[in-house]
């Protein structure tokens, strides 16, 4: 396909019955919380929609900064401030698995391909 087909072929349209005012707050020291609260499509909010929160921190790595976010079981800013230590936790350990599992599967591929095989056998 070409560029310029495959460029027709995005769809670029922004989804009216789905958007968000986004407000960000932060401490400077540990993260950030996005507030998301729900429009219509002539700016008013959206009561019949919940709000988001989501939580966004960073811990330094040997290979850089490794960016943590996950979304805060919260209906408001007091709430979500209360459970960010928990969820960026929660999401450190998934992410660590999902590394781990990863890691796992790049070392069995590494044994499968080593392994030598005899015709006939």
């Amino acid at each position: 396909m070409r560029p310029e087909e495959q460029i027709n072929n995005i769809n670029f349209a922004i989804d009216k019955n789905n958007l968000y005012r986004e407000e960000s707050i932060t401490d400077m020291k540990v993260g950030a919380i996005r507030h998301l609260i729900p429009i219509k499509s002539d700016g008013s909010t959206d009561a019949a929609r919940a709000e988001l929160f989501i939580g966004h921190t960073q811990l330094m790595s040997p290979e850089g900064p490794l960016p943590i976010q996950a979304e805060l079981p919260a209906t408001s800013m007091d709430d979500a401030m209360n459970v960010f230590p928990q969820a960026m936790k929660q999401a450190l350990a998934e992410m660590i698995e999902q590394i781990q599992q990863l890691q796992r599967q790049q070392q069995q591929k590494k044994q499968d391909a080593s392994r030598i095989i005899i015709p006939g056998r």
